[in-house]
């Protein structure tokens, strides 16, 4: 009895703790990378209308038009190439200039993309690349030059990573840049502490963005596919790139939630908490089923993903499957 009466009111203290915010939000300057759509478009649009003064980095023209469209003048657009150093340094002065002695207080790193993805002989260094350079190295970069600013608003970082980050499922660069996120997060909240400088880690579940689109992925598998050496796809199967994309098809379709203010309401938890969490799962499906499955062993893990994705025709157990029936 004394157990539960203990763990109840660690509960409501911890819920009392974690509800109390911020004061002061007027005059705060906040940056988010990757504004052109999805969590980035409208965390700025949240935030702006908060009264955070935001400064929203867009890739396109088209995406910083489209933001200014839904807001007011009061909300600054920048653009912004992750993989361009030229670029950052472009947009570190540009937020020097519009925060002045006050530094920066919040940088939300939400640029990213998924493709290319799939089993991992269908890649070359190239495409682990294209991933790794927005979704680590970019990543990576643009902190380093904004902790000036954030050191001296003693200002909160907002990185955004993924479930895939905790449990690779698929090949590619996608998951091991969201697991390298993780671990810069890790140490970069250790040596910041000693600054004032808080750093969250936003773990979204699927979801429904540009960069889950169904249209994209398949687009890019085809292109994979097509350019396998004959034994590569030879030991796989035509069945198997079928199927392969059906998974693709219903993981996108009925697991990807459209709700993308869960993820959201995490950033922005993160940013106006008086005490941010270190990590913020978002999603049913993160919280219920992908965050609980990294902490199992590997071989049960490797099970649950392997009843997910198809088995290629030259597996080991295709393989003793046919010489039965033979």
């Amino acid at each position: 009895m004394g157990t539960v009466t203990s763990i109840v009111v660690l509960f409501v203290c911890w819920t009392i703790r974690d509800s109390v915010k911020m004061k002061d939000i007027p005059e705060k300057h906040v940056f988010i990378t990757g504004c052109d759509s999805g969590f980035g478009n409208l965390l700025a649009q949240r935030l702006h209308r908060k009264g955070f003064i935001v400064i929203a980095a867009c890739l396109t023209e088209k995406g910083c038009q489209d933001l200014k469209a839904c807001t007011s003048p009061t909300l600054k657009t920048v653009l912004l190439n992750v993989t361009n150093p030229k670029s950052i340094d472009s947009a570190v002065e540009y937020v020097t200039a519009e925060t002045g002695n006050k530094g920066l207080y919040g940088l939300v790193n939400n640029a990213g993309r998924a493709t290319p993805i799939g089993p991992t002989d269908w890649l070359d260094m190239e495409d682990f690349h294209r991933v790794l350079d927005v979704n680590l190295i970019g990543l990576i970069e643009v902190t380093l030059k904004f902790l000036p600013l954030l050191k001296k608003a003693r200002g909160r970082i907002v990185n955004v990573a993924s479930v895939m980050g905790r449990l690779a499922f698929g090949g590619g660069g996608y998951s091991l840049s969201k697991c390298g996120v993780e671990s810069f997060s890790d140490s970069l909240r250790r040596d910041m502490q000693h600054f004032g400088v808080k750093v969250s880690i936003i773990e979204p579940g699927f979801f429904k963005t540009g960069v889950t689109s169904l249209e994209i992925i398949e687009k890019d598998l085809h292109r994979l596919w097509d350019r396998l050496t004959p034994d590569i796809r030879c030991s796989y199967g035509d069945k198997y790139f079928q199927n392969y994309l059906k998974v693709q098809r219903l993981s996108m379709k009925t697991l990807c939630s459209t709700d993308i203010s869960k993820v959201t309401n995490c950033m922005e938890h993160a940013l106006i908490a008086r005490y941010p969490r270190t990590r913020y799962g978002a999603g049913w499906d993160a919280k219920l089923f992908w965050l609980p499955l990294s902490y199992a062993p590997a071989f049960i893990a490797d099970i649950m993903l392997q009843l997910l994705l198809p088995r290629p025709i030259c597996s080991k157990r295709s393989l003793a499957k046919n010489q039965v029936d033979v």
